[in-house]
């Protein structure tokens, strides 16, 4: 890099990726199948009909490694992408460091994140296929108001069940959600049958992203010209997303460098399967590769301490029993301030090649992650959402690593969106309020054998 201090790697219009990447057509083994939740048996395009529309479906189970992206969707994704790739001068000589640091800042979007990527695309099938409501869950609110803002480009209604711990303490998500043209209710709500269970057996229920899917499905199910649209897990959530990845590495490729280590925040995995899952294609066609590595909640750490086996998406088990590392489908989060990150289990594409050994995983605590959001906050100048703490607070732990031994490592930070809605959460960080929440193994074993022990035994042996 020159003393020019390019800071800003932008990618011309015309330089926009117009293919997403399916990875499922490069692993060396395929990934478990998903298991239908009545019958155990592998779920067919038939049995998913009624959630999502054909085109998704396709997309779910497709072998192509790329998919063109419809002109339609091009159009709206131009509103903003492609998105920046930030060089991190300030913040490296805050740290001292010899890493070159790089951000792909993903808070450009009309949301403030990467989950339009996805949303846009599903609002867009779905509205192809006639239908006329979209239903979804969300945590700290950024997936509802992408899909709010996703519905909105193509006419259609959006109704969203929001964590209530999130619901409570976010309420500037629920206004934006509401401006946009959607409904939101807190979950657990007595507006489903889902919710109203929960609320009989936990009235104080602060409510879990399993509890507010279980109630979007249902709704959904109950309406034939209404489907559901999910934000992240599923593998054409992670497709979608790959545009990141793909982005990043044109823009690795015009500054000159390459990455010697990626790290995205981790829940469902989509911000970071889509910006990985490009990058592990090299690995994968016998180039050198990066590593890559997930950063996820210390307070809900399905990789690093999950079980990888048979589990529903849902409390309810209304979704399909899909393999992936899991806390169990009844596990309750801390409700930490990373409202995205609070699911008790992470994508099946994730979990296959975190088993495969292709990707790393690191847990990090509530207050390492404040603190490196505001690091970050004060060298860059951007706030990021609580979720991107926890792969910026990763990249500040190798680049202390790099410091300690001299090595010049280029460092990547798939920063997934900004914070604005989120500063009451680093109030309470700057006012010592904030408190971290770990689970000893024993503890996390006894809540997943209890999960799992509900699940037919059949699956487990699938």
């Amino acid at each position: 890099m020159s003393d020019a201090r390019q800071r800003k790697i932008l990618l011309d219009e015309s330089e926009m990726p117009t293919r997403w990447y399916n990875i499922l057509a490069d692993l060396p083994t395929p990934p478990a199948p998903y298991l239908h939740p009545a019958t155990g048996e592998p779920v067919t395009p038939d049995d998913l009909t009624g959630l999502f529309p054909m085109a998704l479906i396709e997309q779910e189970l497709s072998p192509e490694r790329f998919i063109d992206i419809p002109e339609e969707v091009l159009d709206v994704y131009r509103m903003w992408r492609p998105s920046p790739l930030y060089r991190a001068f300030r913040l490296e000589e805050r740290l001292g460091t010899p890493a070159r640091i790089y951000y792909k800042y993903e808070g450009v979007s009309p949301a403030g994140s990467h989950k339009p990527n996805s949303a846009v695309p599903q609002a867009f099938y779905n509205k192809q296929a006639g239908i006329r409501k979209l239903t979804t869950e969300t945590g700290a609110g950024q997936w509802g108001t992408s899909l709010a803002f996703a519905c909105a480009q193509f006419d259609m209604e959006c109704e969203i069940w929001q964590v209530k711990g999130s619901y409570e303490g976010k309420p500037y998500r629920r206004m934006m959600i509401e401006t946009l043209g959607g409904t939101i209710h807190p979950s657990p709500s007595d507006l489903t049958e889902s919710g109203r269970k929960i609320l009989a057996e936990h009235p104080d229920s602060t409510g879990s992203l399993g509890i507010a899917i279980a109630e979007a499905v249902e709704e959904a199910m109950a309406h034939d010209d209404v489907h559901y649209a999910l934000g992240s897990v599923l593998n054409h959530v992670l497709l979608h997303q790959t545009i990141i990845g793909e982005e990043t590495i044109l823009q690795l490729a015009k500054a000159g460098e390459s990455a010697d280590i990626v790290i995205g925040c981790t829940g469902g995995g989509s911000n970071f399967g889509g910006m990985a899952f490009p990058f592990l294609r090299e690995r994968l066609a016998g180039k050198e590769g990066p590593v890559l590595r997930a950063a996820e909640p210390a307070s809900c750490p399905s990789l690093t301490q999950g079980t990888f086996a048979y589990d529903f998406g849902d409390v309810a088990g209304f979704t399909p029993m899909m393999k992936m590392h899991t806390l169990g489908h009844d596990f309750m989060p801390d409700p930490i301030h990373a409202g995205g990150l609070r699911y008790h289990g992470m994508s099946p594409l994730i979990s296959h090649v975190y088993h495969e050994g292709l990707i790393e995983a690191v847990a990090k605590t509530q207050q390492e992650c404040f603190a490196a959001g505001v690091e970050f906050a004060r060298a860059e100048g951007i706030v990021p959402a609580p979720e991107s703490t926890h792969a910026i607070a990763e990249a500040l732990a190798e680049a202390a690593r790099c410091a300690e031994s001299g090595e010049e490592k280029v460092i990547v930070i798939a920063l997934s969106g900004h914070g604005h809605l989120d500063l009451p959460a680093y109030q309470a960080y700057l006012e010592g309020q904030l408190t971290d929440h770990t689970w000893d193994d024993e503890e996390l074993r006894e809540s997943v054998s209890e999960s799992l022990a509900k699940l037919p035994q059949a699956a487990q042996q699938a």
